[in-house]
């Protein structure tokens, strides 16, 4: 039997990718696959376990796949038994609660079934929203069914899980909550066209470079959100710059939205439109994120054998990749002394020489740097090179922070709740606007460390309180209830790198605070002050070391997560 063109090589420069299903996780996969259909050969098998994996052999026998995509245990089985990669879906913390949201209007008690592990912050999350329940993981489908029934007899009702769990729970006459979302499926696809664009690179080299859209910048002018004079000014400048090949140096605080920027600026270039984007990436590095030597690696590339573990063949660096693109440098200022020599004379040579090689190659590459710190101060203290420095800043943007403002306060604020509420299905009351805008005075007062980034946090976290009690109002109370950080601390001054000081893991105390006792609402005291180590300790401590849930409850991204942990000596950077 002929195979689709979408299963060929007809088309060198598109990756081919399976998707692998047999649950309603099919039907999701089908969806998204509609959005990458140009820019990769995507084609669905609905089989499962060893059928899946039998026929996917068969198939590697006459023809090429780059990637396959599955989830839970059916992407665990076929990750142990393919000999071609195979990425593995995987529900996000946001996708958790959204669920379990849902799972709460059905029933008070839930039953939360996953594959072999369980996860271990959702302790916290029961106890902040008093839900009831009950975790449970499974191996076999035959053990699947079994915690099922388990749950049953318990009688809960409600079941959140994968696309197994969920079509045996409704085979036993429960509810069966879905736990995936588009967002999580669309990361998978994301991460298999990335896996493909590397193994690309390393099987080209002498030849010219297969760009992949998957570089593509997400982000334009519009996103960049507020009507401000100061954002004004920013979508100016943005539009002015794009216009010139010149280096970019964007500076701002943590959650300003500097890699935002960067590729809306790299959008609003006059060749970046339709398809054309294509054949112009966007690559972005975090440059404190790497330790010296695989950063180096990661930027040059390397030539076969030039250190132990280095790849067969060699491996082409992100200059190569980001040719005749962006290359978006994010943390700049961590960037190690060495490392800066070696970028200097890229930026005036316009060519590289991998790790271990002698041959130069010519990149074509439009650099934008990206710091929190004061790179002026840094060249002073001679721990950055200033000839570099004037280098990377023949152009410069400064992101304002959120407190500097106050004007995109509430309508940003409305924008993030209504975003948030809408991922979850709710639809938003009729006078939230009104409400918002009562809101603004306790939102103004905060001086918020993290900026817009913090402030989408809250709103998601306040929109799982307005899923979770559909009729209550939003009022400066409830806020403070679930965001007691918002409360003015003498002891607790934030500045511009300092971690949000709420999302604390554990309830306060409440009294009555004058400002806000017309609304009735007992308002939460502040915490006992704590160091920034003590957070960092306690959040890593409670949330089991998942980064990804610390930084969300303290407002922060990853990478500065990562800053911290790593300028704190006596908290380890890799727990």
């Amino acid at each position: 039997m002929k195979r689709p063109a979408s299963s060929t090589r007809d088309n060198a420069d598109k990756p081919v990718i399976w998707t692998v299903s047999v649950s309603r996780l099919f039907d999701l996969f089908r969806d998204i696959t509609l959005e990458f259909d140009d820019v990769a050969n995507i084609e669905p098998i609905h089989l499962g376990f060893e059928d899946a994996v039998r026929h996917i052999r068969e198939r590697l026998a006459t023809e090429h796949c780059d990637a396959v995509i599955s989830a839970g245990s059916n992407g665990a089985y076929l990750k142990s038994r393919l000999p071609v990669p195979v990425i593995i879906a995987k529900a996000s913390g946001f996708d958790v609660m959204q669920a379990l949201a849902r799972a709460r209007k059905l029933s008070s008690k839930i039953g939360l079934i996953t594959y072999q592990e369980t996860m271990p912050a959702l302790t916290e999350f029961k106890n902040m929203f008093g839900l009831d329940i009950v975790q449970r993981t499974y191996a076999t489908e035959e053990d699947a069914r079994a915690q099922i029934n388990d749950l049953k007899a318990d009688g809960i009702k409600a079941i959140v899980g994968a696309g197994l769990i969920t079509d045996l729970a409704e085979e036993a006459g429960l509810h069966g909550i879905f736990i995936y979302s588009s967002a999580s499926i669309r990361q998978a696809f994301d991460d298999a066209l990335e896996l493909a664009r590397l193994t690309q690179l390393e099987s080209t080299r002498g030849r010219t470079l297969p760009v992949a859209e998957t570089l593509r910048a997400r982000h334009h002018i519009n996103d960049l959100r507020g009507e401000s004079a100061a954002m004004e000014s920013v979508r100016q400048s943005i539009m002015l710059f794009a216009r010139s090949p010149a280096t970019v140096l964007i500076q701002g605080e943590t959650g300003t939205g500097k890699e935002l920027a960067a590729q809306a600026m790299h959008r609003a270039h006059p060749m970046m439109q339709g398809k054309a984007q294509a054949a112009h990436p966007f690559v972005a590095v975090n440059c404190g994120a790497l330790a010296e030597s695989l950063l180096e690696s990661e930027l040059f590339g390397h030539e076969e054998g030039a250190f132990t573990g280095s790849r067969r063949g060699g491996r082409a660096g992100l200059f190569e990749a980001a040719h005749r693109g962006t290359l978006f440098l994010d943390e700049i200022g961590e960037m190690p002394l060495p490392l800066q020599t070696r970028l200097l004379r890229v930026l005036e040579e316009r060519e590289v020489v991998r790790v271990g090689g002698t041959r130069p190659i010519p990149v074509n590459v439009r650099i934008i740097s990206a710091t929190h710190c004061d790179l002026d101060e840094r060249v002073r203290e001679g721990r950055f090179r200033a000839d570099l420095f004037y280098r990377l800043s023949v152009l410069r943007l400064q992101l304002p922070p959120l407190r500097q403002r106050s004007d995109d306060l509430a309508p940003l604020a409305e924008w993030c709740l209504k975003h948030a509420l809408a991922a979850m299905d709710i639809r938003p009351h009729a006078n939230l606007h009104a409400e918002i805008l009562r809101c603004v005075p306790l939102l103004a007062s905060y001086a918020w460390p993290g900026n817009v980034r913090e402030l989408r946090n809250l709103m998601e976290r306040l929109a799982l309180f307005l899923a979770a009690e559909p009729l209550q109002a939003l009022t400066p109370g409830l806020i403070l209830r679930i965001a007691p950080e918002l409360l003015p601390s003498p002891a607790l001054s934030p500045s511009a790198n300092t971690p949000a000081p709420g999302n604390q893991l554990s309830p306060a105390p409440s009294l009555r605070s004058a400002p806000y006792a017309a609304t009735g609402a007992e308002i939460p005291a502040p915490p006992f002050p704590q160091s920034e180590n003590e957070k960092l300790r306690e959040a890593m401590q409670k949330l089991d070391g998942n980064r990804e849930a610390v930084a969300n409850y303290l407002g922060i991204s990853r990478t500065t997560l990562w800053r911290k942990l790593k300028e704190l000596g006596n908290v380890k950077a890799d727990a």
